[in-house]
């Protein structure tokens, strides 16, 4: 057997015991009888070929993409997604004119946002909107256009001409899928181009995402992002974000932060 077919073969051996749910590096080194740096690279390799994902520690397979409602994502990972947005809201200056996009994760940035200083927050999403309509200190504008009852988010003709109002100094964007090269993954091509639109509109693009939105997934549109962006996660598989490093991208995460 070549060497190369051999590798084949341990793939696609690690695939199955993936799929069968044995997950950690150490116990797939020792079902394959190989080094886990080995087992690393054999992740590696399948991630980038869209067969597997990787999680801090291990990996886990690819499910099709399926856009949960809103409900559905503020239950999930709540304690990550708070540190998310105790992070995001640390970079927001006073007097800023910040985006807010719809999504769970961006509610956590609001209910972070210093309430004493004087805000201007743009927002597509009702509920971001809504959260910050009672504040006497923060203008809330909340742009029109077609609602998306996954997100209760608005996209469409009027979304696009009320982003181009604006000049953001920060954007903070949601995202279903995050990629280092192909930017954040949408449900579909108007919310896709929607935050490419509000990226070109921003001095800074922050990418709000927890770690489960950084493995490869099969998300029907992706917009791409300016140079330079930010990602704002929790504690991920470092070499995972050092591929976002390698790409440009400004990593931030718990660790990352001093007391």
């Amino acid at each position: 057997m070549t060497s190369r077919s051999a590798t084949r073969e341990r793939r696609d051996r690690l695939l199955r015991l993936v799929r069968s749910g044995t997950d950690r590096v150490e116990d797939l080194a020792v079902h394959a009888g190989v080094s886990e740096s080995t087992i690393r690279r054999d992740l590696a390799a399948l991630e980038r070929s869209g067969r597997l994902a990787r999680t801090y520690g291990g990996a886990t397979s690819v499910a099709p993409f399926r856009e949960r409602g809103l409900a559905e994502r503020i239950a999930a990972r709540t304690s990550a997604k708070a540190a998310i947005g105790r992070i995001a809201a640390a970079l927001v200056p006073a007097g800023a004119t910040i985006f807010v996009d719809a999504g769970s994760t961006t509610a956590q940035l609001v209910e972070s946002l210093a309430r004493d200083q004087e805000l201007t927050v743009v927002t597509r999403g009702l509920e971001i909107a809504l959260a910050l309509a009672a504040e006497p200190r923060v203008d809330v504008q909340l742009i029109g256009g077609r609602l998306s009852a996954g997100s209760h988010g608005t996209t469409g003709a009027l979304a696009l001409e009320g982003i181009d109002r604006f000049s953001f100094d920060l954007a903070f964007l949601g995202a279903d899928a995050v990629d280092p090269a192909c930017g954040v993954g949408e449900p579909t091509v108007d919310e896709a181009y929607t935050k490419e639109r509000v990226a070109a509109r921003s001095r800074r693009t922050v990418v709000l995402a927890d770690a489960a939105k950084l493995a490869p997934r099969s998300v029907p549109a992706w917009a791409r992002l300016p140079h330079g962006w930010t990602l704002v996660t929790d504690e991920c598989d470092p070499a995972l974000l050092e591929e976002y490093r390698e790409a440009g991208v400004e990593v931030l995460h718990p660790a990352t932060q001093t007391a």
